[in-house]
């Protein structure tokens, strides 16, 4: 079976201002090293579908959806905080953002898929059950996680963080969830200033140091993060997959490089094929220097297909 890779043209049109590193050139910089690495014609193309309100209403409350559809400007631009925006198409961008993520499920959970990757925009981490934050609007991969929890009937599933930034709505979440199971590895202190105070048993943050490079990272990972994950046996496993620890992403202070996010991958793709029959749904979230992000996503989806 091959990868799937879902993505939509509304994506595209979502726009916070010419001056915001959370831009549509992002995912031009995806497809372009794509098919600069003779990538594209190897996945198994679909376009996302809008998420419906149910979907949505697993993880964030219905005032939060209602005020987020209200805000909704029918031209310029309005602020939800100084760093999240909404223009006229963003609200359909974040209903197919989360609906991808939703189709990820399902076609990895039918067989149609080996597994999948979202390019998806705007991301989600931050957004909380009942904030917009941080470039975020609804919360994706927690849409996804829940959609596999409570339309397919899974009992456990895992969510790997490994942004450069603390994946605060997705801790918020789940906080009470013991179903998922999160692990998050970031730069502390830095945005959002949370996730080094956590004690829930099924919440694994993991703070670094800025300056952090791959040899230390991935002694961290090995040793925080995956016995826990395995111990925790997860039934699939999602990747809030944030490429802007690279070392050439000025957003943050960390030096990743491609190779760092193929071994991330992976480790966690041994631990799926022995405990989740290989499920994995990989949903983009940030990565800010565009010849960086694009090489790294190249690199993720490679190994996700095994090519």
């Amino acid at each position: 079976m091959q990868t799937a890779y879902i993505t939509h043209p509304s994506f595209l049109l979502h726009n916070m201002g010419g001056w915001h590193p959370e831009s549509p050139a992002r995912l031009g910089a995806i497809d372009d090293q794509l098919h600069a690495a003779r990538l594209f014609d190897y996945l198994l193309h679909r376009e996302a579908l809008p998420v419906t309100r149910s979907q949505l209403l697993r993880v964030h409350d219905a005032a939060y959806i209602d005020a987020i559809e209200a805000a909704s400007p029918s031209a310029g631009h309005r602020a939800l905080d100084p760093d999240t925006r909404m223009n006229p198409h963003t609200l359909d961008a974040a209903r197919h953002a989360a609906g991808g993520a939703v189709l990820a499920v399902d076609m990895v959970m039918r067989g149609e898929a080996a597994n999948a990757f979202v390019a998806c925009r705007p991301p989600g981490h931050h957004a909380t059950r009942t904030r917009a934050m941080g470039f975020c609007f609804f919360n994706n991969v927690a849409v996804a996680a829940a959609h596999a929890l409570d339309q397919h009937g899974l009992e456990r599933v895992a969510i790997v963080d490994f942004d450069v930034h603390h994946g605060n709505g997705t801790e918020d979440i789940f906080r009470d969830d013991p179903r998922v199971m999160l692990c998050s590895t970031f730069q502390h202190p830095f945005y959002p200033y949370s996730g080094a105070d956590t004690a829930n048993p099924h919440i694994v943050n993991v703070p670094l140091p800025a300056h952090t490079t791959g040899q230390p990272y991935r002694v961290a990972f090995s040793a925080q993060i995956l016995p826990r994950l395995q111990a925790f046996s997860p039934q699939m496993v999602f990747f809030s997959a944030g490429f802007d620890g690279h070392r050439e992403d000025d957003m943050a202070q960390f030096g990743l490089v491609e190779a760092d996010y193929v071994w991330i991958t992976e480790q966690v793709m041994d631990i799926a094929a022995r405990q989740a029959e290989g499920r994995i749904v990989s949903v983009l979230e940030g990565g800010y220097d565009l010849s960086s992000l694009g090489r790294s996503v190249a690199a993720h989806i490679r190994t996700l297909a095994g090519l």
